[in-house]
């Protein structure tokens, strides 16, 4: 009995020191959250340069078993997705760490390619997951300025300087040499989820790389998410109950402070950003995310 005093102690005020003192198992979490890419300068959505040094802190972290990524992203700029993809997966193998994904709400598009750095991927039964493809807009105002009576005035020099140009008439060209990029950044897609999951995949042909999304348990079956599970439950089971989960988060700053949000959302001063600009971008990110009927 008098050999267990010194460890109950020891129990005792292991309670007072900090969480990452207190010795078991630690899985860092990083969240990423948003649409992928530029939105307005200073309402950025995800990119590498806001990630990257939150992705080395989670990698760096002391004892780390593995890294878990909390993914609710329903896409956007494809260099950006890949780039925070390549990131990811340079940072696992120098590291030696596993990667485990969690998808909330949406890892659609460019949200499901940064999925695809995990070497698992979880998900709720009711989450989005897929939406393999590459999808561009505009809209035409030629009618509408021949109503009001503008005179639309280009000058370039270089053919193609003017293409898709939503004041002139559509040119099947332009159109042309769109679909052809986008088939190059679809096959690069294609690629990139074909080398992450392998055999896992399940799909007949290209059923999968069509740009449709499925809800969590169908994404499990054809092999696009690995397991249904929540970030707590899984982490748990896995690692033990005493398992340790920090959230590795943007440190608060001037700005934040001083806008009152939160780091990393977007913050943006009155007047900063002409109206009609911050007014796009918030119909165009409510438009991405409606996609998906969130």
């Amino acid at each position: 009995m008098a050999d267990s005093a010194p460890n109950d102690v020891l129990m005792r005020l292991k309670q007072f020191l900090p969480a990452r003192l207190r010795g078991g198992p630690v899985v860092p979490v990083v969240r990423l959250s948003g649409t992928i890419g530029a939105v307005t300068p200073l309402r950025p959505g995800l990119s590498l340069a806001g990630v990257a040094k939150l992705l080395d802190k989670a990698f760096s972290t002391r004892g780390a078993k593995a890294v878990a990524l909390v993914i609710n992203s329903p896409g956007g700029s494809p260099v950006q997705s890949r780039e925070i993809y390549q990131r990811v997966r340079q940072l696992a193998a120098e590291k030696k760490l596993r990667v485990l994904v969690f998808v909330e709400d949406v890892a659609a598009s460019g949200g499901y390619m940064i999925a695809c750095a995990g070497d698992e991927i979880f998900c709720d039964p009711s989450s989005i997951v897929g939406s393999i493809g590459v999808v561009g807009g505009t809209f035409g105002f030629t009618e509408l300025i021949k109503k009001v009576g503008i005179e639309r005035r280009v000058y370039t020099s270089g053919d193609y300087k003017s293409q898709l140009d939503p004041f002139l008439p559509e040119n099947p060209d332009d159109v042309a040499r769109l679909k052809a990029i986008q088939r190059d950044i679809h096959d690069t897609f294609i690629q990139l989820v074909k080398d992450s999951r392998g055999a896992r995949l399940k799909g007949e042909g290209d059923y999968l790389f069509t740009g449709e999304y499925w809800a969590g348990e169908r994404a499990v079956k054809l092999g696009l998410a690995d397991a249904l599970g929540d970030l707590r439950t899984v982490l748990r089971a896995r690692y033990g109950d005493k398992v340790r989960m920090p959230v590795i988060a943007p440190a608060g700053g001037l700005l934040a402070s001083l806008t009152g949000r939160k780091p990393g959302a977007g913050a943006a001063f009155p007047g900063t950003v002409g109206f009609s600009d911050d007014l796009i971008s918030a119909l165009e990110t409510r438009a991405l995310w409606a996609r998906y009927g969130l």
